[in-house]
């Protein structure tokens, strides 16, 4: 990608944050562009700092997936939470899935578990930090809206009827690491028997699947909630150079080729290169955009904030460590990777 960039005179570097924390970075404006992954994000970011905004743009997104495993899914299939369809794609019901973690429910305690996965665990799904990961705050903003009848949150009243279910989703899950990367690895490394499910985006999912030394083995599978919700990576823009950073992520077939290749979903005029490189891959496990149909809205900057500080209480009530935003962690990783698996 940063040859794409070179050959239309242009050096890209990126450092990396939090999508939640960039509105209140020092010198934030100072940059070309902030790129959070999510658009609520980035209307914090316009509505921080609105003198310096130059444009917005919305070039890719992934939508969020539940990395899980083939028994998993049948257990929870045979106890009306799940559905297979004919493709063979999976589809976890968010609303059944709900009422299992708000009655307290174990996976022995669901018929079929003794001959699958006979865990007397809580059944709830492992996500990120919810204090400092953008994939945890969509998982939160996808159950407050199945919670409230499927539609958005629009007020901290409604939030608040759904605050305890949403704080244990949380809450519940004792340590989360802050950023998508932690919980999938753990996924693929550790098994069933410990990361049963796992929110994550679609794209993590893929980009592993299509590695040379794939972690991905027979029996792993890729399950959409239903509904869903797309985390679309929002680009906030503070000078012309990023603007024109911007508009050729929305425009230049190659750098969509690239994007789809480690698993995003152009937006624009090149929205149909994730869709060729499916067939080129032979991927039919992946459903084509036209194919999602029950998708979750996002709630408002201060309706998400809210809730993402209430629940932040419950940790500080139950003793929980303080959060450790992603880009102060150490790492290995190449500088000029960004959280969340942006480019």
């Amino acid at each position: 990608m940063q040859d794409v960039f070179a050959s239309h005179g242009y050096d890209v570097r990126v450092t990396k944050s939090g999508s939640w924390r960039m509105a209140s970075l020092d010198g934030v404006t100072s940059n070309d562009f902030a790129f959070p992954a999510s658009e609520i994000a980035a209307e914090n970011i316009a509505n921080t700092h609105g003198d310096a905004v130059v444009s917005t743009h919305k070039p890719f997104f992934s939508p969020l997936a539940i990395a899980t495993f083939e028994p998993i899914m049948t257990l929870l299939e045979t106890n009306g939470a799940a559905s297979k369809d004919a493709s063979g794609r999976w589809t976890l019901d968010m609303a059944a899935y709900l009422k299992l973690v708000e009655d307290d429910t174990r996976w022995n305690q669901l018929e079929g578990a003794a001959g699958s996965y006979n865990s007397p665990r809580s059944i709830l799904i492992t996500s990120t930090d919810i204090r400092t990961s953008n994939s945890a705050g969509m998982y939160l903003a996808l159950s407050s809206y199945v919670l409230n009848n499927n539609s958005v949150v629009s007020s901290q009243a409604q939030a608040s009827e759904h605050m305890d279910l949403l704080t244990k989703l949380f809450v519940s899950q004792g340590y989360s690491g802050s950023s998508s990367t932690a919980p999938f690895d753990d996924y693929l490394s550790q098994g069933m028997g410990a990361v049963p499910m796992v929110m994550i985006y679609e794209g993590q999912f893929l980009e592993e699947q299509l590695k040379e030394n794939s972690r991905i083995q027979d029996g792993m599978v890729l399950a959409y909630p239903s509904p869903t919700i797309f985390s679309v990576h929002t680009g906030v823009t503070f000078s012309e150079e990023g603007q024109a950073v911007m508009q050729l992520l929305e425009t230049d077939p190659e750098l969509a080729t690239l994007l789809a290749e480690h698993g995003f979903r152009p937006q624009g005029q090149n929205a149909a290169a994730f869709e060729t490189f499916l067939q080129e891959e032979q991927l039919t496990s992946y459903p084509s955009t036209s194919e999602f149909v029950n998708i979750a809205s996002e709630p408002s900057y201060e309706v998400q904030d809210a809730m993402l500080k209430r629940i932040s209480e419950a940790y500080d009530i139950s003793g929980a460590p303080p959060a450790v935003p992603e880009e102060e962690q150490p790492t290995d990783a190449d500088p000029a990777a960004t959280e969340e698996g942006n480019p």
